[in-house]
């Protein structure tokens, strides 16, 4: 891709990371904060990174922040909205950009190309992987802001599937890659403390 080309992309990191019990953005993974492990991965990739996280975060002197626009923190629809309107009020801004969460270190080095290959206006293109599909890490239409912010008025509007069945959508399948103890999916996420063990030891080994 071209710089003309190259999206931005949002690291969603605005929720509570009840399972983990701890910042997940901030989790140290082989010595560097989880988002910024995530960040790496994304750079050559995009025109430029950014994190969903509220202001004062304490990775915010490495990423600019993105904070929700709405209270409370009512899930990853509203890191979403806050991306989109950041660049919808933008004059000749981008007309997509990509989301991803906090806790997947192991993105696809061809994730940002092969989504934007796919994208098409008001099309919502979708990364899947092992036929699941992972509608957090998604290349989304700027256009879709106004409907986005209406749709989250509704208190019940919180599922980004729902959300998604709204619009024009495209899967796109990503392969698993050799691990140190079998195929890993490229969208592995971390919840627990073993789950940080297990990315820590495909680090290790070189895998990723």
């Amino acid at each position: 891709m071209t710089e003309a080309i190259r999206p931005p992309a949002l690291i969603l990191a605005g929720g509570s990371s009840r399972r983990m019990g701890t910042d997940k953005a901030a989790l140290q993974l082989a010595g560097t904060p989880l988002a910024l492990c995530i960040a790496e991965r994304l750079r050559p990739q995009a025109s430029k990174v950014y994190l969903n996280a509220p202001s004062g975060h304490l990775l915010g002197q490495s990423l600019p922040l993105v904070p929700d626009t709405r209270p409370d923190r009512p899930g990853p629809l509203a890191g979403i909205l806050a991306g989109l309107k950041l660049f919808a009020e933008q004059p000749n801004g981008p007309p997509h950009i990509v989301t991803t969460p906090c806790d997947t270190p192991f993105l696809p080095n061809d994730l940002v190309m092969r989504l934007c290959e796919t994208a098409a206006s008001g099309t919502i293109v979708l990364a899947a992987s092992n036929s699941r599909t992972h509608p957090i890490t998604a290349l989304w239409p700027i256009a879709l802001a106004d409907d986005l912010e209406d749709w989250l008025d509704h208190p019940d509007h919180r599922r980004v599937f729902d959300f998604v069945a709204r619009h024009p959508s495209q899967k796109v399948e990503f392969p698993t890659f050799a691990g140190p103890s079998g195929p890993v999916d490229p969208f592995f996420n971390i919840n627990t403390p073993q789950d940080v063990a297990i990315a820590e030891d495909i680090l290790r080994q070189g895998a990723a």
